[in-house]
């Protein structure tokens, strides 16, 4: 029986990038660095970056899947974001369930939600 998620892979071909967007862009916080497989502490899950070498270029299918980040006030996070030049494709909006979207692209062109749930 499968009980919680452990965490989420991102592959890329440029390590370096990614790592500098996650860790400084998104200030997440990091939990190991092996070289080539870089990992974020975010609550009980990981969000693991790693080198392959059968991953190149920007993300050919971004859609296929989607990272959520919760956050505590995303209208902060989104006007912060948005000043160093990150790219959302969907600013900040209320759902009809009450929370808060916004979706935005890391450097590969992947696709992230940040998510505040209602209070």
């Amino acid at each position: 029986m499968i009980t919680s998620l452990a965490g989420v892979t991102l592959w890329t071909d440029n390590l370096e990038r990614l790592v500098a967007f996650y860790r400084d862009t998104l200030d997440l916080r990091m939990r190991s660095d092996h070289g080539d497989f870089v990992n974020f502490e975010l609550g009980s899950a990981r969000l693991n970056l790693g080198l392959h070498d059968r991953v190149a270029g920007q993300s050919r299918d971004p859609f296929r899947i989607m990272v959520h980040l919760q956050v505590e006030d995303i209208h902060g996070l989104h006007r912060h974001l948005a000043g160093q030049g990150v790219e959302f494709i969907r600013v900040p909006e209320q759902e009809e369930w009450g929370g808060w979207v916004a979706t935005l692209l890391d450097p590969d062109g992947n696709v992230l939600q940040l998510l505040q749930l209602p209070k």
